[in-house]
């Protein structure tokens, strides 16, 4: 209803439809049923304008309050109302206009959806607040008693509140389309309800020989729950304009109360409130459980979709009736079908029996704490294959402060642990040939110096004794020089294997370049160091005597024993020296460093 028009043709068009409407609705509601001083039982008007103001433009609202004044003022005047107050009359519905506008806009900034139990609480307090203003400025007006403020009160604020919802949410199904494109069978079944609902009204209010009051509610309430909140505001006017046709006529239970006018129709307001209250916030609030379920059930099937792709699934413990839930994709991972019987022993025997105490022991401490828990383990699955899988969970705690239940999820970890050993087995392999000297096997040098470092470190944290021995083979230039690299080689292989072969557990031998070695040589005090170093020399020289074709070799030692030296390169330099010194005193010899 707010589609783009030029500026003076939209301006007529919401003058012309206002003052009709209003007109038309003003001139039957104070023809069908009239309470004290001339007041209709209910003033559609009022909600008929409120209504257009929510869907015009707000540049169109000037001329449409134009038009209601002047159609207020015709059918006050064509009812006998003498001008000034036809004029207070006027004056005061337009004030209710301006004040629920205003206040709805404040609230719902936003297009007012009668879908959301916010919004329809904002339309009725707005309606409220409006209709007390129109009372008030009514009755200081007119001069009038209280009466005459309660009458106008109830009778306007019924008129915003009946007629306003359906007007502005049937113009909306339009504007949308929402009523085209909605299947048959639901506006079938809709012009079914309503239909019912009017057929009902006229049972229930053509006649006074049974109390039937209670049928147009029941209707109602059925309406809004098949049709939602459409259904409750159109069925609501429904009732509203048959019960007070026929109540304004004399039919009906409530034109047969005894009492005055005035009485059957705040009686008639009464029932009519109640109703709306009732059905109105109830359809509101049905349309947000069904918002809700279908969150709920996506939300259900995004988890699942999760729980699939991601091998996880969950599970639940209820510690009182000793129950077990799995979801379909726990069932998966232990190899069985979903829905399939299981219980909480099963679950727990699925484990291997290396890991199933530790299961247990961890679950149960969880629940003696109540705080979360995780393990890993090995489960044997229903086809005989063995999975690992992981579990995250948490205690579910009852009013009274005990465990009523165990919430966990569980993964299929298989991959990620297969993968992580492999990793480890190559990052091991890699490591290993970090430092490894390809041609001996041995640590190569930056093994051996963080070896050495580490092992200065213990001795110097410990006081613990520490010696180094460096030795390389005599005269190796001229081994390679008379029988060639590969015979070298495999010198330098035969020489580590007997130097390895003759020392302790404890200590170590690595290659750090060329022919020369370095033997860390831990918690050996000077003598034992220098008997180890001594055997070392020895078993070269006799492991490694000339054979044929395959020159013989010797090694010359130096032995520095630690003594306090700050770092390691000093500790070599002294063993270094004692090398030095075995050479010059003629090789095949260990020299200890001073």
């Amino acid at each position: 209803m707010t589609r783009s028009r030029p500026i003076l043709v939209e301006a007529i068009f919401w003058f012309l439809l206002t003052a009709l409407g209003y007109y038309i609705l003003a001139s039957m509601s104070l023809y069908a049923t009239k309470g004290a001083d001339n007041i209709a039982a209910v003033w559609p008007p009022s909600g008929y304008f409120l209504a257009l103001l929510l869907l015009m433009p707000a540049r169109a609202r000037v001329t449409a309050f134009a038009g209601m004044v002047a159609a207020s003022l015709g059918a006050n005047l064509q009812g006998g109302v003498s001008l000034w107050t036809a004029s207070a009359f006027s004056f005061a519905n337009g004030c209710e206009a301006v004040v629920a506008l205003w206040l709805l806009r404040k609230r719902e900034p936003d297009e007012l959806s009668f879908m959301a139990p916010r919004a329809v609480i904002s339309f009725c307090l707005a309606a409220g607040a409006a209709s007390i203003v129109s009372a008030a400025m009514a009755l200081i007006l007119t001069g009038r008693g209280f009466d005459f403020f309660l009458s106008w009160l109830t009778t306007v604020m019924l008129g915003m509140l009946i007629v306003t919802p359906p007007i502005v949410m049937l113009a909306r199904l339009f504007e949308t389309n929402a009523m085209g494109n909605a299947p048959v069978v639901m506006k079938t079944e809709a012009t079914a309800l309503l239909t019912a609902t009017g057929l009902v009204t006229i049972l229930a209010f053509s006649q006074s020989l049974f109390p039937a009051t209670f049928l147009p509610c029941i209707a109602v309430i059925v309406a809004s729950y098949r049709a939602g909140p459409f259904g409750a505001a159109a069925g609501m006017l429904i009732v509203t304009i048959i019960a007070s046709l026929l109540t304004g006529q004399g039919y009906g239970p409530i034109a047969a109360i005894e009492g005055s006018q005035k009485t059957k129709v705040f009686f008639l307001q009464f029932y009519l409130l109640c109703l709306l209250f009732t059905t109105l916030p109830l359809a509101a609030l049905l349309i947000v459980r069904q918002r809700l379920a279908k969150r709920l059930e996506q939300s259900n099937r995004w988890l699942l979709q999760a729980e699939a792709a991601a091998l996880v699934g969950h599970w639940r413990v209820d510690l009182v009736g000793w129950t077990i839930h799995w979801s379909d994709q726990a069932y998966r991972v232990h190899g069985l079908e979903p829905g399939t019987t299981v219980d909480v022993r099963y679950s727990v025997e699925r484990y291997l029996p290396e890991d199933r105490a530790a299961v247990q022991k961890i679950l149960a401490e969880a629940v003696r704490t109540g705080q979360p828990f995780e393990y890993q383990g090995r489960i044997l699955r229903a086809d005989g294959e063995v999975r690992h899988v992981k579990s995250h969970g948490s205690i579910e705690m009852g009013r009274n402060g005990r465990a009523i239940g165990i919430f966990g999820t569980v993964q299929d970890v298989t991959e990620t642990v297969e993968n992580a050993r492999i990793l480890e087995a190559a990052r091991s392999a890699a490591e290993r040939v970090a430092n490894t000297d390809m041609l001996t096997g041995l640590p190569n040098r930056r093994h051996t110096l963080a070896f050495l470092e580490k092992a200065l470190a213990g001795a110097r944290a410990h006081d613990a004794p520490l010696a180094v021995a460096i030795f390389d083979i005599d005269h190796f230039k001229r081994i390679n020089d008379t029988y060639g690299h590969a015979v070298g080689d495999d010198v330098i292989r035969r020489v580590a294997q007997r130097a390895k072969a003759a020392l302790r557990e404890e200590d170590m031998l690595g290659r750090i370049g060329g022919e020369e070695f370095v033997c860390v040589l831990q918690r050996s005090s000077a003598q034992s160091a220098e008997i180890v170093a001594e055997r070392v020399r020895k078993a070269v020289e006799t492991g490694t005597a000339a054979q044929e074709g395959q020159p013989g070799a010797t090694i010359s030692i130096g032995l520095a024993i630690f003594d306090g030296e700050p770092d390691v390169e000093e500790l070599l330099h002294r063993a270094d020296k004692a090398l030095y010194l075995a050479k010059r005193e003629g090789r095949n010899r260990l020299r200890k460093a001073a």
